[in-house]
């Protein structure tokens, strides 16, 4: 086996979270008094935080800069992250078998670092990563593939022998065709479960059998 890292998706992927970002950006727009689009949340899927706060601004002509909208939507999430948001059945164990494997791991996520920090810490997983890297940090979201690149850099493995995680259809569009290996994991949030299959290397409809995704590792 020549796996030697793994990066991982946050929301949808690792903690069952993707829909409060399915309601962050109606939420935030009614705040202002503002009446949402019904695509909105459709419109928001593919874009990092400061594209949505980039798009709110010139959409809804919101007379705030793109920093104070970004920390506004973060206003709309972060009690979740700080207290409610739960890992994804069965994920732990996965984790801890790379671990003891030896596996270095990171997140690439487009969800801000204060967030995932705190959501990790509560939950006791911090210590699994060696590091985060963010669409805003990075300065492109997924539909670019520099955050993986930058992971990819970090954990100092090649892309053959580094696999990355992700729920989201556009996500591993971007890695499989930046040439990694990609693990599609099942989310509701995402309704081209055809696709993603179709496309993914391997895919899991959870975290339940760990032994499917060692199955495929075995192989790289």
């Amino acid at each position: 086996m020549s796996l030697k890292c793994c990066i991982f998706d946050f929301d949808g992927t690792l903690f069952d979270s993707m829909f409060i970002w399915d309601q962050a950006g109606e939420l935030y727009l009614r705040s202002l008094g503002k009446t949402p689009l019904p695509s909105t949340a459709e419109d928001l899927r593919t874009m990092s935080l400061r594209q949505a706060a980039q798009y709110f601004q010139t959409t809804y002509a919101l007379p705030f800069p793109v920093e104070e909208i970004m920390e506004g939507i973060n206003r709309t999430v972060e009690a979740f992250y700080f207290h409610d948001a739960l890992p994804k059945p069965s994920v732990t164990a996965l984790l801890e078998q790379l671990r003891q494997a030896g596996v270095a791991m990171g997140i690439a996520t487009a969800t801000d670092r204060y967030q995932i920090e705190a959501a990790l810490r509560r939950c006791g997983l911090e210590h699994y990563f060696d590091a985060i890297f963010t669409c805003s940090e990075v300065g492109h979201g997924k539909e670019r593939p520099e955050i993986y690149r930058m992971a990819l850099e970090h954990l100092g493995a090649d892309r053959g022998s580094c696999v990355v995680f992700e729920d989201a259809l556009h996500a591993v569009k971007t890695a499989k065709a930046d040439g990694f290996p990609v693990v599609a994991v099942y989310d509701a949030s995402e309704p081209r479960q055809d696709q993603l299959i179709a496309l993914a290397d391997c895919y899991l409809a959870d975290f339940s059998h760990p032994e499917d995704f060692w199955k495929y590792a075995a192989a790289l």
